[in-house]
């Protein structure tokens, strides 16, 4: 595309330079992240060192699991946890959930009952003290509805490590002690550990279920009655479940194990967490971390410092990645361990609506990131590929690349297609479960595409009307959730997003500021009406 006047071809070759370093970069992360993946999801992975240890060296975890409402495959996913190749004296399982008129609530004491020789209980957040009852007060905490729901939890966490795993992801049974491994830098055979991990995490993946119920018998049951036999993934509207999982198994999984495996920010999402409760009490605390301002005291300890703050995964994060801890690294991704998350029935318009409350609530906690997202996704990278192979000079007169439109077309199609290309690589490897810990309790949808009585791998075909649609709706969604709006709907409740990364709820069309105040400030006196609030059972995450 050559251009007469000097000035304006200045212009254009500088703007090419920019496409070509950016696409560049684009393309070398994605390198790094495909590496990573097929090398760590190809195989098996190695037992966890922290289970064979003496007795009184396995750390002791709590493991807490935040519910609403009944979710495909809630038994399976919450029983995982139950299941752990981890020794049962050096477990406490907490089960968090709102009310006790919850759908979840049944489907949490049948667990209990299950498993009794698990340190388990079921803690309801209208029961927990410090926010009901004569010495507690609604307000204690802030808005964010996770926060209140594991607030109780965390308080009375026993021992120092903390995994919060969210109740509709299901974990392998030796993904307790891989993740212990990571943060205390355990190895095999005795040898000297390696250095420690604030925060360990796990890479999220998305299963779409064909129907709406799960293998087993209990699932079949807690399954909603509007829910079970729907045939929403028959139509089109009703394949957003499809789009999702082409989302967590491409482009997210891509750069969440790059920008990982670099370490350079932190990147997390609130799937699959573990942490040290001495660390996060510690840094949440301004008198003995420097990187908070005075202030930040009136925001309370730990777990409860983020409870008026959407995003709570990714702030507690920064956080943690951010303040210093001589000796210990900052995130460690626990690689070829995933924190499956089975899906049924979710439609297009939900998958629309389930990006936008992602990108919402990162919009002000990682500004640049969310800015220049459009710009790593295949339509838009190839773009710029395209325009700086045929526009700088120096690409026509040593490889004969032809500056015209037709060439930059020719470009981008050939660009994306090798992009889509090495998607389905990726996906067919994820879809696989290779590094999976499979046995007679793992249900079909994390046995795998290659294990029988596992998934079904999508042809081609199949394949191919995702990936497209995933791609075309990537820009617009990124449009409507960026530049055109700042609520978000979560839990059933709405929600309003400031620049400051606080929320607002929102009832009755007006915002509503809780009067948020530390339980020091709690008077004796009587307490507001003790009517919940308003709850859904619907639930967008």
């Amino acid at each position: 595309m050559p251009v007469d006047d000097a000035p304006m071809s200045n212009i254009l070759q500088g703007a090419a330079l920019v496409s070509l370093i950016w696409s560049s970069a684009v393309f070398l992360v994605q390198t790094i992240g495909i590496y990573k993946l097929f090398r760590h999801h190809s195989r098996p992975l190695a037992p966890p060192i922290s289970p064979t240890l003496p007795e009184d060296e396995v750390p002791h975890i709590t493991i807490i699991r935040p519910a609403k409402g009944l979710e495909i495959g809630l038994y399976e996913c919450l029983a995982s946890t139950f299941q752990q190749a981890y020794p049962a004296s050096k477990l406490t399982i907490y089960l968090c959930v709102a009310s006790a008129e919850d759908p979840a609530y049944p489907v949490l004491q049948k667990l209990l009952t299950d498993f009794p020789h698990i340190d388990a209980a079921v803690l309801v957040e209208e029961d927990d003290p410090l926010l009901h009852g004569a010495g507690g007060h609604v307000n204690n905490l802030g808005p964010n509805p996770k926060i209140r729901n594991i607030s109780r939890a965390y308080r009375e966490a026993k021992g120092d490590v903390i995994w919060i795993v969210d109740c509709n992801v299901w974990v392998g049974k030796g993904a307790a002690g891989r993740m212990v491994d990571k943060l205390y830098g355990f190895q095999a055979n005795g040898a000297k550990p390696k250095k420690p991990y604030k925060f360990v995490h796990q890479l999220p993946f998305v299963v779409d279920m064909e129907t709406s119920s799960t293998s087993s018998e209990e699932g079949q049951t807690l399954l909603s009655p509007s829910r079970r036999g729907e045939s929403q993934l028959d139509s089109l509207m009703g394949r957003g479940g499809r789009l999702e999982q082409m989302f967590m198994a491409t482009s997210h999984a891509k750069f969440y194990s790059a920008i990982n495996t670099v370490g350079i920010a932190p990147c997390i999402v609130g799937k699959s967490n573990m942490f040290r409760k001495s660390h996060l009490e510690r840094f949440t605390d301004p008198s003995q971390n420097p990187i908070l301002s005075a202030w930040e005291a009136s925001r309370g300890r730990g777990i409860d410092f983020f409870s008026s703050y959407i995003c709570e995964d990714h702030l507690i994060g920064d956080l943690i990645f951010k303040s210093k801890a001589p000796g210990y690294l900052n995130h460690g991704l626990v690689f070829g361990d995933v924190a499956i998350q089975p899906m049924s029935g979710m439609s297009i318009a939900a998958y629309i609506a389930r990006r936008v409350r992602w990108l919402r609530v990162r919009k002000w906690t990682v500004l640049l990131a969310t800015l220049v997202e459009p710009g790593v996704e295949s339509l838009l990278c190839c773009v710029h590929f395209s325009f700086a192979l045929t526009t700088l000079p120096w690409f026509h007169e040593h490889l004969g690349i032809s500056q015209t439109w037709k060439a930059m077309s020719a470009l981008w199609l050939f660009a994306v297609t090798i992009w889509m290309l090495l998607d389905r690589c990726v996906t067919s490897r994820l879809y696989e479960c290779r590094s999976v810990d499979v046995d007679e309790n793992t249900p079909p949808f994390a046995r795998g595409t290659f294990r029988q009585g596992g998934t079904r791998a999508p042809s081609f075909l199949q394949w191919l009307p995702a990936w497209l649609g995933r791609e075309l709706l990537a820009l617009p969604i990124w449009t409507w959730a960026v530049l055109l709006g700042t609520t978000v709907s979560w839990r059933g409740r709405r929600f309003r997003v400031r620049m400051d990364m606080s929320v607002v709820e929102i009832t009755d069309g007006k915002s509503r500021h809780d009067d948020f105040r530390l339980p020091s400030s709690m008077t004796t006196g009587s307490v507001e009406a003790d009517t919940p609030r308003s709850r859904s059972k619907d639930r967008i995450e």
